[in-house]
C-alpha cells in the first residue's frame, strides 16, 4: 500500500465522527444525505433495495388532488359509458337470458372484483395497479416478462376502449335524424370514427385543462338521462306486468333467441346453467376497476397522510370503487331488464335499429310502445349528444391511461427509447395505432367486443393472482392457513370468465397477442440498443467508514483498479502477484481490488451498494446489488476519475465466445466485461484525457 494512501487512512476520524453516508448520482460530485435520498444498507436489513430513476414519479402533485366524488366521475367516463353499448351487446350474447346473466355479473362485480380491487388500492396506492404488485412479487426476468405480457393486455384494453367507444359514438350520431344534414363524408361509420380519434389525438397534442370538471358534467348529465330512460322503462313494466310475464314465459319455454345454445330444454335448471355459461360474455360491464385504481394519485386524502401511508386516500379510493360498482350494478340490472322486455328482438340483433344503441332506441321513442311522452327526436338527440360525448371522453380516459402506463414502466425497464417519455410523440403513435385498429375492424362495435373483454378480464385476473400471492407472503404459519381461500375462489371465477371469453371470441386473444408481440419485440430491441447507457442512479454505502475510505480513494493520484471475482479460487495475494507480473506494475503502485456481485440483472437502472475495506494492506471495494458488472466497474472508474488522474482498469484475458458473451451481457449482466466497460466509458466521457484506461493482459 502506498504511503499516500496509508497516510490518508491513518488520519481518518473515528467511524462515529465520520460524515453521513452519501449518494452520488454519477453526474455530480455534490453529496446528498442518505436519509434524504437512499437509506443506509444497515437500515435496509435484508430487504431488496431499489431506488427508481430520478425522473420516475409516484404521485400527482398535491395541488392536483380532488374530492373523491369528482374523481369518481373521471373513472365513470370509462365505466359508465359502457351503457352506450352494453345492454344491446348483452342481448346479442345471451338473448332473452341477458337479465339473468346480468344478475350473475352483478354478483361477481360486488363480491368478486370489488373486494379484490379494494385490497389492490391498499397495496398500490400510487396508481400502479395490479401490474406493479406482480412486478414486486415476481423478481428477475420472469417478473419483467410478466410485466411486458400484462402491458400488452393493458394496451389492448386501452386501445380498444378508444376505438370501440369512438365507433359506438359514431353509430349513435349516424342513426340520429338530424345528423343526415352533415357532410356526406361524415355519414360513413369508418370515416366518422377515424375523425373522432384524430380529434381526440389533437386535443391531447394541444393539452387538456379542467379535465375533472368536464368529466363531472358529462357523467352527471349522462347518468341523469339514463336514469330517466331506464326509470321510465321500469315504470312502464310496473304498469304493464304482462310484458314481464311474456318474457318469463318464453324463458321457461326455452325460447332464448340464442344462436348456439349449449343446453337443450327448459325449466329452472337449464335456465340457471345457460345463464352461468353465458354471463362471461357480459364481462364488458367490469371495465372500470383498473381505471379506478389508476386515478388514485388524484384523490385527496387526509391532512395526516404521508407518501408511504396515505390512509385517507386509500379510504376515499375504496369509497370510489364501492360507489362506482353499486351505481353500475343498478344501471346494468335496470337496462338489461328494460331492453330485453320492451324492444323487439329483431331490432336488437345485428343490423337492427337498436343494435349497439338500445337505450338510445328507447330515448328516440322508436318502436310501437309509448314509454314516456318526453321521448322523441328532440330528447333522443340530447341523449345521443350526451352518449357520444361521454364515449368520446372515455377514449380520452384510455389515452390518459396509456400515457401514464408506458412512461411508468417501459423507459424505466430500458425497454423503450427516451422519446417514449414525451407525451406528444406517444399521442401521435397511439393515434396511428387507433386508426390502424379501426381500419382492421372496420369500426364494428361487436367485432371489437372480444378484444376489449379479453384485455379487461386478464387485468382483473392478474389483480386476483397478485392479491392471493401478496396475502400468502404476508401471513405466517402452516401453508394451508396462509392461503386466502376467499380470494382464491374469486381468482378461480375470473380465470373461468377469462377462459370462456377466449374460447368464445378467440379473435380477442389474437389481437391481444399482436399487441403483446409488438411490446416484446420493441422492448427487447430497445433494451439491446440501450445496453451501453451508463444507467446509474446512485451509489449507496454500507456505513460511514466505507464512505470515508471511498473519499480517500477518490483523491489518489494514480490508482489501479483490478476486478476480482468474489469466491474465486485464487487469493488476493496470488491475484496481485499475477497482475503485477503480467501487467508490469511497479511494486509500489497502489492496487485497489473491486469485487462486484450481481443482484437483479433484469433491472435497467441500478443503485449498487458499496463497502470499502482494508485487508492485509490491500484496499477492496465490494459492490453488491449490481444490475451489470460492466456498468458497475465503468461507473466506479468514472467516479474516481473526477477528483484526480483517471484510473486504469486491468483485466485478464478471456477465451469465451464473443457472441455468447454479448448475449450474457444484455440478459445476465456479465460477459465480455472489458470490452463493454471500455464502450461504456467512451460513451459516458467524450474527453479522451478524462477517460479511464482499460488494459487487458
Amino acid at each position: 500500500m502506498s504511503a499516500e494512501l496509508r497516510g490518508a487512512t491513518e488520519s481518518r476520524p473515528p467511524a462515529s465522527q465520520a460524515e453521513p453516508s452519501v449518494v452520488n448520482d454519477g453526474s455530480s460530485q455534490k453529496p446528498h444525505t442518505a436519509s434524504a435520498a437512499a437509506p443506509l444498507h444497515r437500515e435496509l436489513g435484508t430487504s431488496s433495495a431499489h431506488v427508481p430513476p430520478p425522473e420516475i414519479g409516484h404521485d400527482a402533485p398535491h395541488g392536483h388532488q380532488s374530492f373523491w366524488i369528482w374523481i369518481l366521475c373521471l373513472t365513470g367516463v370509462d365505466y359508465f359509458s359502457t351503457l352506450g353499448y352494453q345492454p344491446s351487446m348483452a342481448f346479442e350474447a345471451a338473448g332473452r337470458l341477458a337479465p339473468l346473466a346480468t344478475v350473475l355479473l352483478v354478483l361477481v362485480t360486488l363480491f368478486g372484483a370489488l373486494p379484490v380491487y379494494c385490497y389492490v388500492a391498499g397495496q398500490s396506492f400510487h396508481g400502479q395497479g395490479s401490474i406493479a404488485m406482480l412486478e414486486k412479487l415476481v423478481r428477475g426476468w420472469a417478473g419483467k416478462f410478466m410485466v411486458l405480457t400484462l402491458l400488452g393486455f393493458a394496451a389492448t384494453d386501452y386501445v380498444i376502449t378508444k376505438t370501440l367507444s369512438a365507433a359506438d359514438a359514431a353509430e349513435h350520431l349516424i342513426h340520429n335524424p338530424f345528423w343526415h344534414g352533415m357532410p356526406e363524408w361524415l355519414q360513413g361509420q369508418i370515416l366518422l370514427t377515424m375523425f373522432m380519434l384524430v380529434l381526440l389525438g389533437g386535443v391531447f397534442l394541444k393539452g387538456f385543462s379542467e379535465v375533472i370538471g368536464l368529466a363531472v358534467a358529462l357523467v352527471a348529465v349522462y347518468l341523469t338521462l339514463n336514469a330517466l330512460v331506464i326509470g321510465s322503462g321500469l315504470n312502464y313494466l310496473a304498469e304493464h306486468p304482462q310484458a314481464i310475464a311474456d318474457w318469463w314465459q318464453k324463458v321457461q319455454e326455452g325460447d332464448w333467441l340464442l344462436k348456439h345454445s349449449p343446453v337443450q330444454g327448459s325449466g329452472w335448471g337449464s335456465v340457471a346453467l345457460v345463464s352461468l355459461l353465458f354471463f362471461p360474455k357480459l364481462a364488458l360491464g367490469l371495465s372500470g376497476f383498473e381505471t379506478g385504481v389508476a386515478v388514485m394519485p388524484l384523490i385527496r386524502g387526509d391532512a395526516t397522510d404521508t407518501l408511504d401511508q396515505p390512509a385517507g386516500r386509500i379510504r376515499n379510493a375504496r369509497k370510489l370503487l364501492i360507489s362506482a360498482a353499486v351505481i353500475m350494478s343498478v344501471y346494468l340490472l335496470g337496462s338489461s331488464m328494460v331492453v330485453s322486455t320492451l324492444i323487439p328482438a329483431e331490432e336488437l340483433q345485428t343490423g337492427g335499429g337498436a343494435a349497439n344503441r338500445a337505450l338510445a332506441y328507447l330515448a328516440h321513442g322508436e318502436g310501437t310502445l309509448e314509454i314516456n311522452s318526453l321521448f322523441g327526436q328532440v330528447f333522443g338527440t340530447i341523449y345521443d349528444i350526451s352518449t357520444a360525448m361521454i364515449l368520446w371522453f372515455a377514449g380520452a380516459s384510455a389515452m390518459s391511461g396509456l400515457l401514464n402506463l408506458v412512461p411508468r414502466y417501459l423507459p424505466r425497464l430500458g425497454m423503450a427509447p427516451e422519446w417514449a417519455k414525451k407525451t406528444r410523440a406517444l399521442v401521435v403513435l397511439f393515434t396511428f395505432i387507433n386508426l390502424l385498429v379501426t381500419g382492421i375492424f372496420r369500426a364494428d362495435v361487436q367485432a371489437q367486443g372480444g378484444a376489449y373483454a379479453t384485455g379487461v378480464m386478464v387485468l382483473i385476473t392478474s389483480a386476483c393472482v397478485a392479491t392471493v400471492i401478496d396475502q400468502y407472503l404476508k401471513r405466517t404459519g402452516p401453508r394451508p392457513s396462509r392461503i386466502a381461500w376467499p380470494y382464491v375462489f374469486i381468482a378461480v371465477v375470473f380465470f373461468y370468465v377469462t377462459t370462456m371469453i377466449m374460447i368464445e371470441k378467440p379473435e380477442g386473444m389474437v389481437i391481444a397477442s399482436c399487441f403483446i408481440g409488438v411490446v416484446f419485440v420493441s422492448s427487447l430491441t430497445s433494451r439491446w440498443l440501450r445496453s451501453t447507457e451508463l444507467r446509474l442512479v446512485s451509489f449507496r454505502f454500507v456505513d460511514n467508514e466505507s464512505h470515508f475510505l471511498w473519499d480517500a480513494l477518490r483523491h489518489l493520484e494514480f490508482p489501479v483498479l483490478v476486478p476480482h471475482r468474489s469466491g474465486a479460487d485464487r487469493t488476493l495475494a496470488h491475484k496481485e502477484e499475477q497482475i503485477r507480473r503480467e501487467h508490469h506494475l511497479d511494486p509500489n503502485m497502489p492496487i485497489v481490488f473491486v469485487e462486484a456481485t450481481l443482484g437483479d440483472v433484469s433491472e435497467f437502472y441500478h443503485s449498487p451498494i458499496i463497502e470499502v475495506t482494508e485487508e492485509e494492506g490491500r484496499f477492496i471495494i465490494r459492490v453488491t446489488k449490481c444490475a451489470s458488472i460492466a456498468h458497475t466497474l465503468a461507473s466506479i472508474s468514472l467516479e474516481l476519475s473526477k477528483s484526480g488522474r483517471p484510473p486504469e482498469l486491468h483485466f485478464g484475458w478471456s477465451d469465451e465466445n464473443p457472441l455468447a458473451m454479448n448475449l450474457h451481457f444484455v440478459l445476465f449482466g456479465e460477459g465480455n466485461v472489458p470490452w463493454m466497460v471500455r464502450e461504456l466509458i467512451i460513451k459516458a466521457e467524450p474527453d479522451p484525457a478524462r477517460q479511464p484506461r482499460v488494459i487487458i493482459g
